[in-house]
């Protein structure tokens, strides 16, 4: 078995708004298998600034990986515990090799096309007019559950979006999740979870920085909105580090991305201790091309969580990859007439 990596540099058709600042591209990186002229291919989601494995020394470690890739996948899976976007990229890759489909890695109902996973709408950072125009778009496009980013505009603005949406659809018609990213100081944070609450939320995501676990371990306790956990679980490697985490938070939700949290395998063991502590879950997508955002669709499907998942559209890059995956009134689907545009001989 030979293997190798290349970086790719995805362009976003418009600037994407954070509370961590604004999105123009986003790097990534292909790990290539290839075995008895047979190929599998993977993708490390790395997402500079958050991922855990943002280090100097990465690529240096991709290619370490490639060199050793003869330890297989399960002795890489553990060597790589400090690199969760490789791991990813990893069980990736062996999966894709195996598969008679290189890119058919969990065949399902799903990949025949004959079921389909409920998704998040995301609205993304800016302007309120800006804000608001892609909430009407996303109501129009037949999603009944829409993700808001808040946490970069006037608080009161927010507030007003919130106002808008629930003016014109009530909490059965609409479900509405926010996600502060972290961006909510300690000592304002539960004033404004407890003004946003009348809104009649699912919940709302991080609302303060990682690793203040005692002040969000007040906030789940003393909210009437449930809390989801995110970038709180990235940099907790070992189950012992996971469970020590949820119990002293007992979040209501943690929100799962395999590109972030050791792929399959990290995602599979947080929600095992999840599901023991009574926490719900869902996985979401981080901004993967659509070859690592495939795997995780279809991954995905198989853990049976009827919640919608917060999972991309593929549709925020110029430069990305054409695929079978397809979005029709909030549902995600895979069209298993449409052809995968990747020639994986010439693909790097």
């Amino acid at each position: 078995m030979t293997a190798n990596y290349f970086k790719y540099i995805l362009h976003f058709k418009q600037p994407s708004g954070t509370s961590r600042g604004v999105l123009t591209n986003k790097e990534t990186w292909f790990i290539l298998l290839e075995e008895n002229g047979k190929k599998g291919i993977g993708e490390c989601g790395i997402l500079r600034g958050l991922s855990a494995d943002d280090r100097p020394d990465y690529e240096e470690k991709l290619q370490w990986t490639c060199e050793n890739i003869h330890l297989g996948e399960q002795k890489l899976w553990e060597a790589l515990i400090e690199f969760p976007s490789i791991q990813f990229g990893i069980e990736m890759a062996f999966q894709s090799l195996k598969s008679q489909n290189p890119f058919v890695l969990f065949p399902s109902k799903f990949t025949s096309g004959e079921k389909s996973i409920v998704i998040n709408g995301l609205v993304w950072m800016g302007d309120e007019a800006f804000m608001k125009q892609q909430i009407e778009e996303k109501i129009a496009q037949g999603f009944t559950c829409i993700k808001l980013k808040i946490g970069a505009i006037d608080f009161d603005k927010e507030l007003d979006l919130l106002r808008f949406i629930r003016a014109n659809f009530d909490e059965k018609t609409i479900e509405i999740r926010v996600d502060a990213n972290g961006a909510f100081n300690e000592n304002e944070a539960l004033n404004k979870i407890n003004q946003i609450t009348g809104f009649k939320l699912h919940s709302i995501e991080q609302p303060i920085q990682k690793n203040h676990t005692d002040m969000m371990s007040v906030l789940c306790k003393n909210t009437n909105l449930p809390i989801a956990l995110d970038e709180e679980l990235i940099g907790v490697f070992s189950v012992v580090e996971k469970e020590q985490l949820l119990q002293k938070i007992r979040p209501q939700y943690i929100i799962l991305k395999p590109s972030f949290i050791g792929g399959f395998r990290g995602t599979l063991e947080w929600i095992s201790l999840a599901e023991k502590l009574n926490i719900g879950w869902w996985i979401t997508s981080a901004l993967e091309s659509n070859v690592g955002l495939n795997a995780i669709v279809q991954f995905t499907f198989l853990q049976n969580n009827l919640m919608p998942q917060g999972l991309g559209t593929g549709s925020l890059y110029t430069n990305n990859f054409d695929c079978p995956l397809e979005v029709s009134q909030g549902q995600l689907w895979y069209r298993d007439d449409l052809d995968w545009k990747i020639d994986l001989d010439n693909f790097e």
